[in-house]
């Protein structure tokens, strides 16, 4: 499946040293990627897509966090 290559990849990349730009880029194609799977997941209701989607979920939250900031409160 060409979209499971494409998550494994996504997360197998290294996310050090990314430029803001990069670091929106990787976020938006996590998104893509996590609303890609999830319509073949409503489907199938296949398990292994489930935990694709959590890691690739997971991810995204630590590259936006990186994004956003810490909040000063």
């Amino acid at each position: 499946m060409d979209l499971l290559e494409k998550a494994q990849e996504f997360e197998n990349r290294k996310m050090s040293n990314m430029s803001t730009s990069d670091r929106v880029e990787a976020s938006r194609e996590a998104k893509t990627l996590i609303l890609s799977i999830n319509e073949v997941y409503k489907e199938t209701k296949d398990p292994n897509l489930m935990e694709v989607m959590k890691r690739l979920t997971e991810k995204k939250k630590k590259i936006e966090k990186r994004l956003n900031g810490v909040p000063l409160v």
